[in-house]
């Protein structure tokens, strides 16, 4: 049970016959992407999601190695000796200086209803208490969890432990990028183009500045902006020579079927303007001439510039929802 690891201190006993361990690396990996599987049917997991899909074992491991100490901060249960569920715990801090410790655990349904899951959720709560201590952050932090709207399981579990729901992302399909609307005529000055190498960093804050009075966001260097470049379709609008708005559009690694717009963001002088529906549009063609057949998107549901219109004007349908929830930390 890895005693030396801290791994189940704190949390509630498990039932009979079931165990935690800490994760091993490799070996795990393929696991681990069986339980995310073996979840799917009850769950009604969306395989294609943008926001929360069905991982390969190969990014689980490239999210594994994202991790800090990940044989800490990662907590897998086993049931006769064979995988049944996992936990892990990520952290950072938003805009607002709050420090978010984020949980999330996955069990196999008929596993569930027997008290793993509690002690699964009791772990990762005492283990990110011992991390608080250890950063110094127990003024700003919080607990956090995620549940997209279908896993009606995890959902009770957090509220039943005290959470409450602070925000949500919906996602939303473009089913067929083969018919697209046109976006109308630019205003005078105003052109649309690709994102060169030396427009990355006025890109990057673009974005960011677009994101100032919003709650609950992380912050984003321009260093972890570059490390997820994927550029081929990036978009920007110029008005004269200062960059109005971005479409940063990108093919699915795995599916290069599947387009995703990762951000769409114009400044706030150059809003109802029609640049975002121009920039959506030449990011989604740009999608389409790079093979994409079909495009996703996710947009936070308290989103006050009425982007539900925009994307629902050119096509895009409403998906599942996906639920932040939060608890103070305490003890």
């Amino acid at each position: 049970m890895g005693v030396n690891d801290g791994i189940g201190a704190g949390a509630a006993p498990l039932p009979p016959d079931y165990a935690f361990r800490p994760y091993r690396g490799a070996e795990d990996h393929g696991a681990m992407a069986g339980v995310r599987l073996g979840c799917m049917a009850r769950d009604r997991v969306d395989a294609r999601s943008v926001v929360d899909g069905l991982p390969t074992a190969a990014e689980l491991a490239a999210s594994c190695a994202e991790l800090v100490d990940p044989s800490r901060n990662q907590l897998l249960v086993e049931y006769g000796g064979s995988v049944i569920g996992y936990a892990t715990i990520r952290w950072w801090q938003e805009r607002d200086g709050t420090w978010l410790y984020l949980h999330r655990g996955h069990l196999l349904p008929g596993h569930r209803g027997r008290g793993v899951g509690s002690a699964m959720l009791d772990w990762a709560e005492a283990r990110i208490r011992r991390l608080v201590r250890q950063h110094g952050t127990a003024p700003t932090a919080v607990f956090g969890a995620n549940a997209a709207a279908s896993e009606q399981d995890a959902t009770a579990l957090l509220l039943g432990a005290g959470y409450l729901r602070v925000f949500s992302l919906v996602e939303l399909e473009l089913a067929d990028l083969r018919q697209l609307p046109g976006s109308g005529p630019l205003p005078a000055g105003v052109r649309i183009g690709a994102v060169a190498r030396s427009d990355y960093r006025e890109a990057w804050k673009t974005v960011v500045d677009s994101y100032a009075d919003a709650a609950f966001t992380e912050s984003w260097t321009y260093g972890r902006f570059l490390a997820t470049a994927v550029p081929a379709c990036w978009r920007a609008a110029r008005d004269g020579e200062r960059m109005a708005g971005v479409a940063l559009c990108s093919l699915r690694r795995h599916d290069p079927t599947l387009g995703e717009v990762e951000e769409l963001s114009v400044r706030a002088e150059s809003r109802r303007l029609g640049l975002g529906r121009a920039l959506l549009l030449d990011g989604l063609r740009c999608l389409r001439e790079h093979g994409a057949q079909s495009a996703r998107l996710y947009t936070g549901t308290a989103n006050p510039y009425r982007s539900y219109d925009l994307y629902e004007s050119v096509g895009f349908r409403r998906l599942n929802e996906y639920v932040r929830y939060r608890k103070a930390v305490s003890g």
